[in-house]
């Protein structure tokens, strides 16, 4: 192939908050196919909260990014060629090709998708990871029962307010944390939520209190700090917490917890997971939620950033809370 690639690699480890110069823009050549192999001209990538703690030389649940190496990532895109007989040139795949413009495998990463009813790009975010996360907590961990209440941290995000739909649609009351007027009120008006609860204005016990009056149920946290301890003050006896991300502590600051004792008189349960652990259920996950986004009955929203070179500023965005649903980047 004579086309050039074009990538972003981790330049440096962050120390605290992630700057630009943590990445290098880098222009390789495309190299040319082995048998079995297919090459992917990527059209989107995603941009994710968890790809702070990898680019941490840390214990974590899954390997460090590494230095020098094209940055992690899911994307999709269409098959520009293909030496494997599973992929044809111009189908249309999902993967996990990293931050660049050409990608090449094996195809045991592809998968290919259908986009007649549901966009590309929502492959990365509400019919994707994303959405495999808020089912697989909402109904794994949480399992609510109609008439109980929900609370949602990251409401606006592109787990978050898939969570806050998902309870709706099982009969519960669902109230969402975001930062501001203009997510909360998106969070209630597009997505559907009962009540969100702005943990800016500064009074958020209060605030969630009025929100939840006959207590909480479940919870669906994505932040840590304030916004989880206030809501362990609320819960309900028997009450179920799905502990997804911590974007709170993502900067390597330690997030201290209160509240700890509601955790033992309301014998909670508290689980932390990682969705990846449970790829056999992403088949029916997927399967129901993209069938919703296919109908229009579930609603989702996208931050959307215009070139490779982009990426890592919609990263730093994303950390800052700066997105509004899912955060990708457009290449094509």
């Amino acid at each position: 192939m004579k086309e050039t690639n074009r990538q972003i690699v981790l330049a440096s480890r962050p120390q605290g908050k992630v700057t630009s110069a943590n990445f290098r823009l880098v222009e390789t050549p495309v190299p040319e196919l082995k048998e079995g192999q297919v090459l992917v001209r990527n059209h989107f990538l995603s941009v994710d909260p968890y790809m702070r703690s990898r680019m941490d030389d840390a214990k974590s649940y899954a390997a460090a990014q590494e230095i020098d190496v094209v940055m992690g990532g899911g994307t999709v895109g269409v098959v520009v060629e293909s030496r494997n007989p599973a992929f044809a040139t111009g189908q249309n795949v999902v993967g996990m090709l990293g931050w660049q413009l050409y990608g090449i495998d094996n195809g045991t990463n592809l998968r290919v998708i259908d986009t007649t009813h549901i966009p590309m790009s929502a492959y990365l975010g509400v019919v994707g990871m994303p959405g495999a996360t808020a089912w697989y907590g909402l109904n794994k961990i949480i399992a609510p029962k109609a008439g109980e209440t929900v609370v949602v941290s990251a409401a606006s995000g592109a787990v978050g307010s898939v969570v806050g739909q998902l309870a709706k649609r099982q009969g519960c009351r669902a109230v969402g944390i975001a930062g501001g007027e203009e997510k909360c009120r998106a969070v209630v008006e597009e997505f559907g939520f009962d009540a969100c609860v702005d943990y800016k204005a500064g009074n958020l016990y209060q605030d969630l209190k009025a929100a939840t009056p006959k207590g909480i149920d479940g919870v669906f946290e994505n932040v840590g700090g304030e916004c989880f301890e206030t809501a362990l003050a609320r819960m309900n006896p028997f009450g179920r917490v799905a502990l997804c991300g911590l974007i709170a502590g993502y900067n390597g600051q330690e997030i201290p917890l209160r509240n700890v004792r509601s955790i033992l008189m309301n014998r909670l349960m508290v689980r932390g997971f990682i969705v990846s652990d449970h790829l056999e259920l992403w088949p029916q996950a997927l399967g129901e939620i993209g069938m919703l986004v296919a109908t229009g009955a579930l609603k989702y929203r996208e931050t959307v950033a215009q070139g490779l070179e982009q990426a890592p500023e919609a990263f730093i965005g994303l950390l800052s809370g700066r997105n509004f649903g899912k955060q990708v980047v457009k290449l094509i």
